[in-house]
């Protein structure tokens, strides 16, 4: 292992369908300074010595926190207009992970899934059995009204008007929600994959990732998506790389994408780049699979490859700048 690799951290607020005409310029500095200050608080982390461990706990728990994502505070609603939220958490260091899934009144749902990993034998707990083990242990509760935003309901209300599931960003529908919510999402409910997650390379060389989400607007209540399973939408192992996904969840359960880009590394030599970019653009297309993934390895390389049209993303060694994006290009704040 290359001890001298930078520690590094990498993040992602959804992938989908964005058009540069639907993002008003206060939207677009919103996004932009959430992921700064996310991606810089993990950083920081780093900086002093933490773990990749607590770097991710932190940025995804400050991405729960912050209502531009569908993750713990303005999560989507279920068909029946409750929230229902997932996540899961890996340390590559021991391959140790913890989950939660079915959750509904959890702060932030990654702080219980590290309590799983932490304090339980098991890897994934769910419903009100998790969120009765995870209060045991501290876990901050709220109620309903904590996890609504306007935006979120009007979703919920064109889903059912439409009488389908809704992923989280698709630009090509907001233009009606932006017509009520003026500060709506630049990424339309339609075809935004709303999961977000961070990814972390620490001083010691371990490396970690963290996955967290409010599902699909207007999905069968009990839905559990690729959020909560290891090496679909989580996965993290010191032998090849963090990673963290986004995107039609099924598709990435079917193909197991996080663990099979390790799989490439580990078994066909692959570097992280290249196999990445054979899962996220050649693989996941063929089971109508759209997103993308976020992923550092153990020499500090990152990628954030997406096969939609844009991915809030941020990524940040310890020492330089911090790069933030939401289209094809990178944008620095």
């Amino acid at each position: 292992m290359n001890a001298k690799a930078p520690a590094a951290i990498a993040i992602h607020g959804g992938a989908g369908t964005i058009l540069r005409s639907s993002l008003t310029a206060v939207q677009e500095q919103a996004y932009l300074a959430a992921l700064h200050d996310i991606v810089t608080a993990g950083a920081s982390v780093l900086a002093d010595g933490g773990s990749a461990l607590d770097a991710v706990t932190v940025a995804v728990s400050l991405l729960e926190d912050c209502p531009l994502f569908n993750a713990g505070k303005g999560s989507v609603y279920t068909s029946a207009g409750q929230v229902e939220m997932d996540a899961a958490i890996m340390d590559g260091h021991n391959r140790r992970a913890g989950a939660v899934a079915c959750v509904t009144t959890l702060r932030n749902p990654v702080r219980a899934a590290r309590m799983v990993m932490e304090h339980s034998p098991h890897v994934l707990m769910v419903g009100p059995g998790a969120e009765n083990f995870v209060r045991q242990h501290g876990a901050q509760i709220e109620d309903a009204a904590y996890f609504h935003t306007e935006q979120r309901y009007v979703q919920l209300l064109r889903a059912r008007q439409e009488a389908g599931i809704l992923l989280d960003h698709d630009a090509e529908k907001l233009a009606a929600i932006s017509a009520t919510i003026p500060e709506a999402a630049p990424l339309d409910p339609g075809k935004k994959f709303g999961t977000v997650g961070a990814v972390a390379l620490d001083v010691h060389g371990n490396l970690a990732a963290a996955t967290s989400t409010g599902g699909m607007t207007n999905k069968l209540p009990g839905r559990v998506g690729d959020t909560a399973m290891l090496g679909a939408g989580c996965y993290a192992d010191n032998r090849s790389a963090a990673l963290s996904a986004t995107g039609t969840g099924e598709a990435f359960m079917r193909s197991l994408a996080l663990h099979d880009i390790a799989a490439q590394m580990n078994y066909a030599g692959l570097s992280l780049e290249q196999a990445a970019h054979k899962t996220v653009m050649e693989k996941l297309p063929q089971l109508q699979g759209q997103g993308g993934i976020i992923g550092i390895d153990r020499q500090g390389n990152i990628v954030m490859p997406f096969n939609t049209e844009g991915m809030y993303r941020a990524s940040m060694r310890v020492g330089d700048a911090p790069f933030i994006g939401i289209y094809s290009d990178f944008q620095k704040l």
